[in-house]
């Protein structure tokens, strides 16, 4: 019997299985694209009118849009780590220690990757890669609300979600459009049971903003509960998704309070230093008793106005039982933004990471005539280009 050549017939029949397989998988994508597209022209509608509204009135007040989007409050120190690396350090009259080590590192260092690849400054990188990130984010959204409602209800997700009153900072140098890209796409691998691709998301997550870790709460909590239960025929590739889950986070937490030389609490530390701590609401308590009890700025009236209806919507969201993945990412982002004190203003953006609690509403809507469908949407855009205009422009306090 003569030896097999390594290229036998099966091998031959293993690879046009695998090209097959490949074949299938991206016609899969593409057939996924073609339903979401729709919704996504949408968003895209509403993302770049509200654009040309707030750059109509910065051209009327003498200050360039660009810079605007690109280098405003927060986006100016990812601009500068990305630039020049970590290290900057404000240091305040009353005593107060900024340093940019409270910003995590996954948009600055995709900033830099980009101005190394292209001719193009740390401020077009930083909004090409938000504008991009929202685009996945916008289809992540409709992704998890097809999956669950069907092609009606998950436009309508991704249209409500694109006209929030702080949807402008979908269009800025920030990192929410690319944390809620990612935790979109982990939560429909969770969904789908894509254990290894959720985990490395959940990862990344991590790695973009403080309120990552809600998605690698989502992951653990889910996987744990499907080994308990007995329901998963890979649990190797379950566990290891959710070991993978946290690293992100917790690397980077480590990673800091090593600078610090606190390796547990040093992170923590340099939050302290600009106000941010998590004392279960105590702060914003006290920020809602000056609200109410005396004249306040416009933005701390909206911020604690969205606030509430956050927490009424994330009620009705349990009321409806949603999947257990899509209930404890928003429970964790729902209690990181009220349980934690500092920056109450910028609450809302905290938030905007949090789509599943949309998804009443977007029931509710898909649900609506026609005429009533129209109202609501054409209220919610006039607001949503107002009020973004209105903070890159006009507000006093930072976003």
């Amino acid at each position: 019997m003569c030896r097999r050549c390594p290229l036998s017939a099966e091998t031959f029949e293993e690879t046009d299985e695998a090209a097959a397989a490949d074949t299938r998988s991206g016609s899969r994508w593409r057939a996924a694209l073609a339903r979401a597209a729709p919704a996504l022209g949408l968003f895209a509608a509403a993302r770049l009118t509200g654009l040309l509204v707030m750059a109509c009135w910065s051209w009327h007040i003498k200050r360039p849009p660009r810079r605007t989007l690109a280098r405003s409050w927060d986006s100016d120190w990812y601009m500068l780590i990305a630039e020049h690396g970590y290290g900057r350090v404000l240091r305040w009259p009353d005593g107060a220690v900024q340093s940019d080590l409270a910003f995590f590192p996954l948009y600055p260092g995709l900033i830099r990757t980009v101005t190394h690849a292209l001719p193009i400054t740390s401020g077009t990188a930083g909004l090409l890669l938000s504008w991009t990130a929202a685009g996945a984010a916008a289809w992540g959204v409709y992704a998890v609300g097809e999956r669950l409602h069907g092609r009606r209800v998950a436009t309508v997700l991704v249209v409500l979600w694109g006209l929030l009153p702080h949807a402008i900072v979908l269009s800025m140098a920030y990192t929410e459009p690319v944390c809620t890209a990612l935790a979109a796409w982990s939560l429909y691998a969770v969904l789908t049971h894509r254990w290894l691709c959720a985990g490395l998301l959940a990862a990344l997550a991590g790695l973009a903003r403080p309120n990552g870790v809600a998605v690698a709460a989502a992951v653990v909590v889910v996987a744990l509960c499907t080994l308990l239960r007995r329901r998963e025929r890979r649990p190797l590739r379950l566990v290891a998704g959710a070991a993978l889950a946290p690293a992100g986070w917790c690397g980077y937490v480590l990673y800091v309070g090593a600078r610090e030389g606190d390796l547990l609490g040093g992170y923590f530390s340099v939050q302290r230093g600009w106000t941010s701590t998590f004392d279960l609401g105590a702060g914003s308590l006290r920020v809602v008793r000056d609200i109410v009890l005396r004249p306040a700025a416009l933005p701390l009236v909206v911020a604690l106005t969205i606030v509430v209806v956050s927490m009424a919507l994330f009620a009705l969201l349990a009321l409806d039982r949603p999947p257990l993945a899509l209930l404890v990412y928003t429970g964790v982002l729902v209690l990181i933004t009220v349980g934690g004190s500092g920056f109450f203003e910028s609450k809302p953006r905290f938030l905007l990471p949090a789509f599943p609690l949309l998804l009443p509403a977007a029931r509710a809507l898909a649900r609506a005539r026609p005429g009533t469908v129209a109202v609501v949407t054409t209220a919610l855009a006039g607001l949503s280009f107002a009020y973004g205009t209105y903070l890159l422009t006009l507000s006093p306090m930072a976003l």
